[in-house]
């Protein structure tokens, strides 16, 4: 049947001929939404057939859901294999998406008709890609060198259904001329982007053309000349591969199943570069057949998942993303005075940020960004236009105000939503349930929460984000809150939702049907495991509290156990035992019997007290240093345990370590530091051993490491303790040159580690009393052949004065 360079079919006349349209779109561009939407008015269709998968079919219907709020996307994976998945995203600006919206509101059947997802997900080896973007070879026809902003003028700003004559058109003269290639690859195709191709936009004629060109390329701004040189040599060749035809014959059996089955107005939305493969005449089936025989398969499910304005940005590595999804969005939604109502948002952002911007400065704005559109010879401001207009009036020419404004408008972190009946797995919808009990609402843009351990609801939220964070979910961080709190009351979580996290709770889904017991069954897995140390074990055991697990606790105390008899490496369990009292705390504050924790707390415990002293010998300076960090972090977990048995157990062993002669100094100095701290040894005694590790008998590198030991992060004690400060004085000033610059790096290291206000103070405090010894009060040191001298001048001077 003849058809027009539209895709229309000619017809005989009859009312009963079938009438086929095609309607060549760029994804997610309003112009095209907006275009497709009246042509789709004008054109009345009985059947719609949209680029997408074709097994999603059965989802149409949750379009019409009031729920149903864009951007959302089609996830489609391989069940035993969830992390094999692809994503089909749709904003509301979306041409497929308003063709969906068309059918479900004029009630008219609806399908997709790109490959299923189950030839998709089946090929493993993505090798698609290669070949240039026919939009920049039409922009380059047009005079432009920005493929964007060449589409941003002529489409984005109007709206008008005759584009597609002229769009057709272009794309059919570019595949002329374009290279075939059996690879298995897709124009434009990103590897981690969904099989939407990066199809090219329809275009609109301008508003203040009457009708239609007589050649509907001059439409859209340019002429192709008859020569095979269409487009700008610069441009790498367009490619027509192997995936390319194989996805646009089975979109050409859809489109004959779909004519077969009684549909006499078909409208076909598809990327505007398969547009010309798809117009009638179709021709026969059979070479279709041959190329679609013998695709691979897998099992896929698929479903509708939240998307964000940020993950259709070409910046997230989105093959057939835009840059401006905030901006298409607010073009698409407001219709009257767009310009005006975006640079009030605008205001809105930069004053949210305590910048001053007030009406004057919209005004102003305004009126430069229709100054520009004006001498550009545009019907109305793009972004370019409007964008130029914030940064010279609203920013003052400041690019980091001006990044706001992109990050939070231009780009934006818009959140959509589904209804709770989508299909999904159990899990989800488990975590879907407890999220709305709980009023934690799922959102694209980060936000801080406060929880109160000792409330109910705080506590179940708190048990909610752990178990997530065990399953690899990272919907909230713990973070440092706002709120100062000494207590183990409180928590601080920043929320962020993103929307690769659906993906992770399919995979997820393999543990367990729910939350709870999804996490239980896999830190047992990971404590099951035989390579897992004694401190993962004590760090998953202090999870399964957090995250209240009561079902894995049990399992984690007998596996931790095992493991610390077994293990002899006394760093190994030195590492696991701030864990697992910080365990023993949580378990207090959360009301859980810890009587089981405490006893493998205690054997612990025994046996670091008895391997620790034999350790501590033989060390270099980098383990020194490493193991000086873990008795620091081991001695603040005992003394904030506060149980006296193991408290005396510690100081005892820390006493018998700072006895010894063979220890490297950072770690006998800190001994010594712990045990004057605990009240064990007096100041006597720490001056005696001060006085011993700065003796002659020691090499200036080992006194260094003493004192690096005995003050560590402690800048205070020399403020305060002068007596400490006038040895340590007087010990650097005795250093010859050599040995000055041997401990320097040392030192730098030590007082490097003071704030600077302790710095100061200790300075002020060598400037107020020197170094030098001060004598009694009342006893003044006097020099008699000096007092002799200075008598005899005093004298003579006032002789010469009388």
């Amino acid at each position: 049947m003849p058809t027009d360079p539209a895709g229309r079919s000619a017809g005989t006349g009859a009312d009963t001929d079938p009438v086929t349209r095609v309607f060549g779109i760029r994804h997610h561009g309003p112009g095209s939404a907006r275009s497709l939407r009246h042509a789709l008015e004008e054109f009345r269709p009985d059947a719609i057939l949209i680029e997408g998968p074709a097994d999603a079919d059965p989802l149409v219907g949750f379009v019409a859901a009031e729920t149903m709020t864009p951007p959302v996307a089609l996830l489609a994976y391989v069940p035993d294999s969830p992390a094999r998945a692809a994503f089909w995203p749709f904003a509301v600006f979306s041409p497929e998406w308003q063709a969906m919206r068309y059918g479900v509101d004029h009630a008219v059947p609806v399908r997709f008709c790109d490959l299923p997802a189950t030839n998709v997900l089946a090929t493993e080896d993505d090798t698609r890609g290669g070949g240039s973007d026919p939009l920049a070879a039409l922009a380059s026809a047009a005079g432009y060198d920005d493929a964007e902003r060449w589409w941003d003028a002529v489409v984005e700003s109007v709206a008008d259904s005759a584009a597609f004559d002229a769009i057709t058109e272009a794309m059919a003269a570019l595949r002329e001329d374009a290279a075939h290639t059996e690879l298995d690859a897709s124009p434009g195709d990103d590897p981690s982007a969904p099989p939407s191709d990066t199809a090219q936009p329809t275009a609109a004629i301008p508003a203040d053309d009457p009708k239609p060109a007589e050649n509907p390329s001059a439409a859209i701004g340019f002429e192709l000349p008859a020569s095979v040189e269409r487009h700008d040599a610069a441009i790498a060749p367009l490619i027509v591969d192997h995936h390319t035809l194989v996805r646009e014959a089975h979109m050409r059996q859809v489109m004959r199943q779909t004519l077969k089955g009684g549909a006499k107005r078909l409208a076909v939305v598809c990327g505007a570069w398969h547009a010309p493969a798809l117009v009638e005449p179709l021709g026969p089936a059979a070479p279709d057949m041959r190329l679609l025989k013998g695709l691979p398969k897998t099992k896929a499910a698929l479903t509708w998942v939240p998307w964000t304005h940020s993950r259709l940005a070409a910046g997230s590595g989105y093959g057939a993303g835009v840059t401006s999804p905030g901006w298409y969005h607010h073009l698409f939604t407001e219709t009257e005075r767009p310009v005006a109502r975006w640079l009030t948002k605008v205001a809105g952002v930069l004053r949210k940020h305590d910048l001053p911007v007030s009406s004057a400065h919209i005004i102003e704005a305004v009126r430069l960004a229709d100054t520009l559109a004006a001498l550009r010879g545009r019907p109305l401001p793009g972004l370019s236009e409007v964008t130029e207009a914030v940064r010279s009036v609203m920013c003052g020419g400041d690019e980091t105000m001006l990044r706001l404004v992109i990050d939070e408008l231009v780009v934006g972190e818009t959140l959509g939503s589904v209804p709770e009946d989508t299909p999904t797995v159990p899990l989800a919808a488990d975590l879907r349930a407890r999220s709305k009990t709980l009023r934690l609402k799922q959102e694209a843009l980060a936000r801080n929460i406060d929880l109160d351990l000792r409330k109910e609801r705080d506590v179940e939220r708190s048990h909610l984000l752990h178990r997530l964070r065990l399953l690899g979910i990272g919907w909230g961080t713990p973070t440092t809150g706002e709120v100062r709190s000494t207590g183990t009351f409180r928590e601080t979580w920043t929320l962020r939702w993103e929307p690769e996290f659906e993906v992770r709770i399919v995979e997820a889904a393999i543990w367990g049907t729910t939350l709870r017991t999804a996490a239980e069954t896999k830190i047992l897995d990971t404590a099951g495991r035989d390579d897992v140390t004694v401190t993962a074990l004590a760090d998953a055991l202090e999870m399964a509290l957090l995250a209240d697990l009561g079902g894995a606790t049990e399992g984690l105390i007998i596996r931790l156990e095992a493991a610390a008899a077994l293990d002899h490496d006394v760093t190994h369990l030195l590492g696991a035992l701030p864990g697992l009292t910080r365990t023993l705390r949580y378990g207090d504050v959360r009301g859980t019997d810890t009587k089981a924790l405490a006893h493998v707390a205690d054997g612990l415990l025994v046996r670091i007290c008895a391997g620790l002293p034999g350790a501590v010998t033989g060390l270099d300076t980098d383990a020194a240093q490493a193991l000086r960090t873990q008795i620091d972090a081991a001695h603040t977990a005992i003394s904030t345990r506060d149980d006296e048995h193991a408290t005396t157990e510690w100081l005892a062993t820390l006493q018998r370590i700072a006895d010894r002669d063979d220890v490297h100094g950072a770690i006998g100095g800190r001994a010594v530091r712990l045990l004057c701290d605990a009240e064990r040894i007096d100041d006597a005694d720490s001056a005696r051993r001060l006085a011993a590790a700065l003796s002659i008998g020691n090499t200036p590198a080992a006194k260094a490491a003493w004192i690096d030991g005995f003050l560590g992060g402690r800048g205070l004690l020399l403020v305060h303790d002068r007596e400490l400060l006038r040895r340590i004085d007087e010990w650097l000033r005795d250093l010859n040159e050599d040995q000055f610059v041997a401990t320097l790096p040392l030192l730098r290291r030590t007082f490097g580690s003071f704030e600077s206000g302790e710095r100061r103070a200790i300075s002020q405090a060598l400037r107020d009393t020197g170094s030098a010894p001060t004598t009694a009060p009342g006893r003044t040191a006097t020099d008699p052949v000096r007092g002799q001298l200075a008598l005899r001048a005093a004298t003579a001077i006032l002789g010469a004065a009388g």
